[in-house]
């Protein structure tokens, strides 16, 4: 894609720092604190060279007690300030979920409206680099199931910067989870997707739209951040074999874009949703459930579902690599839809 001079080509970490770089230029209150995110910049490179630039008092290193510093993120945001919290990788919600579901997500109904809590929580999600069962979860369904919280997983470098603007901007708490192999680190591998054409000024990308990224006529697949990515592949081997994909990157769960996927399946009468969460109790069965409720007589097919069986992620690659959804998947899953 060629660029022009008012954007260049940057990998998701570097547009999520200009991003919050944009913001702490333009509005004091907000700040950024968690565990490496001063000097070391962010171990998925989500604060490289803030730091240097703002100082210790605007990016704030913390001891690792995510209780304790989402906790005073959450009583900042409700004095006015604009935190930017950063829970290192998603799977330490546990230690921190009473601040997060009890606290973060309801003061603003628990006070009558009276109390706003801006904050963003922006965490690590994803597996495929062989990292276990403790570090390499999504959990999009564990945020999106409890009221009260956006929750947003932007795919694309332009995507990533347009959302953490417009999360910080928001004056309800919001998520954002962050795919790391879609950061375009130098130690993992790289994906074509991890880097892309973004804007150089601020701009505000919708928290609660989906995103057609592939427009067709045959089968309409839903992902969201890696699985978007795989469908796209998918998309183009299903092409091989005579079949016209749509692809619909969800980028948000909480608002849930429900008309667009509702419109898709109105015009390919066929669907198939794939995540990168356990199948169980998931965005998978959401997402069908909306189809069954609201365009059930559009479908020409039973709706099928391609998640992570209900087992911790293994550490072993090649039983990783099983329970990912990936391409290859993806594809033979839609034909078998097609060709019912």
């Amino acid at each position: 894609m060629a660029t022009t001079a008012k954007s260049r080509m940057l990998t998701g970490s570097k547009a999520m720092v200009e991003a919050i770089d944009q913001e702490m230029e333009r509005d004091p209150r907000v700040f950024v604190m968690g565990e490496d995110v001063g000097k070391y910049g962010g171990i998925f490179g989500s604060t490289t060279g803030l730091f240097e630039k703002y100082g210790p008092t605007r990016i704030l290193d913390t001891p690792i007690s995510e209780t304790a510093f989402i906790g005073a993120a959450i009583g900042a945001a409700m004095e006015g300030m604009r935190p930017i919290v950063e829970l290192m990788f998603v799977d330490f919600f546990g230690v921190c979920m009473d601040q997060i579901y009890n606290q973060m997500a309801k003061i603003h109904y628990m006070s009558g409206g009276h109390v706003k809590v801006p904050l963003v929580l922006m965490t690590a999600v994803g597996g495929g680099y062989n990292d276990a069962a403790q570090h390499s979860q999504t959990l999009y369904a564990t945020f999106a199931h409890l009221p009260g919280m956006k929750v947003v997983a932007p795919t694309f470098p332009d995507d990533l910067k347009g959302m953490m603007i417009a999360a910080i901007r928001e004056d309800n708490p919001v998520i954002l989870m962050f795919h790391k192999g879609l950061q375009g680190l130098g130690w993992m591998d790289q994906l074509d997707a991890s880097i892309g054409e973004v804007p150089q000024e601020p701009y505000t990308v919708p928290l609660g739209r989906s995103r057609i990224v592939r427009e067709g006529n045959d089968v309409t697949i839903v992902g969201i951040q890696m699985m978007t990515v795989h469908a796209m592949k998918a998309a183009e081997q299903l092409k091989e074999a005579g079949i016209d994909a749509e692809v619909i990157d969800l980028r948000s769960l909480v608002p849930l874009d429900r008309e667009t996927i509702l419109r898709s399946v109105a015009k390919t009468h066929r669907l198939l949703v794939v995540d990168e969460d356990y199948q169980s109790y998931g965005m998978s069965a959401e997402i069908a459930a909306t189809v069954a409720e609201a365009g059930l007589y559009d479908l020409e097919a039973p709706i099928r579902r391609l998640a992570i069986p209900d087992v911790p992620i293994p550490y072993s690659d090649p039983l990783e690599n099983f329970v990912l959804p990936n391409a290859e998947k993806i594809a033979e899953a839609a034909k078998a839809l097609v060709n019912m």
